[in-house]
């Protein structure tokens, strides 16, 4: 069962596409916006100046569960039209009318117009055979369409067993928390 952990939407159960999918765990969503909550503090930021772009959306959980906090909007990018169905079917469910879902593959989302000002934090769970060089050019090319804030947070889920950042070299505060087989690594958008 995938839930909301907190925020308005609180408890409430989040449905998850029956294949091509690999929920985060509660025990990682929990960790990640706890480090989320910590960070966004440091920066004297809230949750309510934050727009979020969600990469491979799958349910949409990660995206929702900023939403159930306060978050301004969100766009959820997926390919899979099944999986985008049961997205938008979960925003609707848990009450989020900020989230978007666009079906789309990522590689053609930095064709689409940005939100204004850029989205402030962005989650990428791709596929785990995904390999990071791979996630290194797709962020920078968000970044260079002004999908990503300057200062933006991107927070990536990878497999343990692959050492790589998937964060582009020149970006600062890269940084790699693992939970058993999951890994999540931190990083920051800051405009050249």
């Amino acid at each position: 069962m995938t839930r909301i952990i907190a925020g308005t939407a609180r408890g409430r159960r989040l449905a998850v596409p029956s294949t091509g999918t690999r929920p985060t765990s509660d025990r990682v969503r929990e960790a990640m916006f706890s480090a989320l909550d910590s960070d966004l503090a440091a920066d004297g930021r809230a949750w309510s100046q934050i727009r979020v772009l969600d990469l491979f959306a799958g349910s949409g959980a990660l995206a929702l569960e900023a939403l159930s906090r306060g978050a301004l909007g969100a766009v959820l990018v997926e390919k899979s039209r099944a999986a985008a169905k049961v997205a938008s079917a979960n925003a609707e469910a848990v009450g989020c009318p900020g989230a978007q879902v666009v079906v789309r593959d990522v590689w053609l989302a930095a064709a689409l117009p940005p939100p204004e000002g850029g989205a402030g934090l962005c989650f990428a769970d791709p596929p785990y055979e995904w390999d990071a060089s791979d996630l290194r050019e797709l962020l920078r090319g968000l970044a260079a369409a002004g999908w990503l804030a300057d200062d933006a947070i991107v927070v990536v889920e990878r497999p343990a067993k692959d050492p790589h950042s998937p964060m582009p070299g020149s970006w600062p505060d890269a940084r790699r928390r693992a939970y058993g087989d999951t890994v999540l690594w931190y990083g920051r958008f800051v405009a050249q």
